[in-house]
């Protein structure tokens, strides 16, 4: 008698939510029924009753990463971090960095800067650079206006040259200081995201007649489309006394500007760097640069190099060749 007594009446229904998830209509409306019975109020129709999953279609779609706005932090959910280390341009170890003509005798038309004797170098080395950048201040003008440091080193080793006893061939070090003003405008389609006012240095650190340096003023302005960056960059030389500048002629083989465009897909990027001195005479020299980062395993990328031109490093500023380098990117850029 008890087990009659327990099942002659259904249990008593908490709430509507517990109503509305049956699938019968006609369960549901029993439902509804026993908690009208139970509260004293009456049930909403079960055609009213919103469908479970209504909210999670109606959600809007989530926004596309801004690719500069991660690099620079530029958007507030990516503000008030300062002294953090990021990457500034690429980082990797290329093993196999192919030269097509090696500059075996570097020359400057600055008193006592060329080689007298050629170098038995090899064509084949390896190339590393390390770069990475930090924000110093960030909003030095009520809400806009930080200020960052980046150093770039980059190293040619001549690892296969036995003969020579493997030494590291150049060195350059590049250490900058940026202004970087947030901008928010549109261009044929692009969104501009900064512009930045930097003091760039950039030599070898080496002795005479090998010595190599300049200082720059740069001026950049970046946009943004989907997973496109484009980056133009014009600069200025600040001027040196003729007994102290190592490479007057400097700014006719490694130009006036670059321009640098970065593509994203997923995990693989593609980078090209164009640098012109902007002449448009027979002495328009320049170089061009192509770099392409690809998943291998994991957090591991391979990395491939091309360049041709002039001013691959200090030391071949005004040397002309070709370099092919394959190895592996260590952090990711974008």
């Amino acid at each position: 008698m008890a087990l009659v007594l327990a099942t002659a009446r259904p249990t008593m229904a908490a709430s509507l939510a517990d109503c509305r998830p049956l699938s019968d209509e006609s369960q549901r409306l029993a439902c509804y029924d026993r908690l009208a019975d139970d509260t004293g109020t009456t049930p909403p129709p079960a055609s009213t009753a919103a469908p479970a999953t209504s909210a999670a279609i109606a959600a809007p779609p989530t926004a596309a990463p801004s690719l500069l706005g991660k690099t620079w932090e530029l958007d507030p959910e990516q503000r008030g971090h300062i002294l953090r280390i990021r990457p500034y341009q690429p980082v990797y170890v290329l093993p196999l960095f192919h030269a097509s003509n090696p500059n075996r005798q570097p020359a400057s038309p600055s008193p006592g800067h060329a080689v007298g004797d050629p170098v038995d170098l090899s064509a084949n080395e390896a190339k590393l650079q390390i770069s990475l950048k930090t924000k110093i201040v960030e909003d030095l003008f009520r809400d806009n206006g930080d200020l960052w440091f980046g150093f770039t080193q980059t190293s040619r080793w001549q690892v296969y040259n036995a003969g020579l006893s493997r030494p590291f061939r150049e060195t350059n070090y590049e250490p900058e200081f940026m202004f970087v003003w947030r901008t928010n405008y549109d261009l044929l389609g692009w969104r501009g995201r900064i512009v930045d006012l930097s003091l760039n240095h950039q030599s070898n650190g080496r002795s005479l007649p090998l010595s190599r340096s300049w200082n720059r003023l740069m001026l950049a302005t970046s946009l943004e489309r989907d997973n496109w960056t484009i980056t133009l960059r014009p600069w200025w030389r600040l001027p040196e006394s003729a007994n102290k500048d190592d490479n007057p002629d400097i700014t006719k083989y490694m130009g006036r500007a670059d321009l640098l465009l970065v593509r994203r897909s997923g995990n693989h990027q593609f980078s090209l760097l164009l640098r012109n001195n902007l002449r448009l005479d027979a002495g328009n020299r320049g170089a061009v640069q192509m770099d392409y980062a690809f998943p291998i395993a994991g957090e591991l990328r391979g990395h491939l190099q091309w360049f041709s031109g002039y001013g691959e490093s200090m030391i071949d500023y005004n040397h002309r060749s070709n370099y092919f380098g394959l190895g592996v990117s260590l952090l990711e850029w974008y």
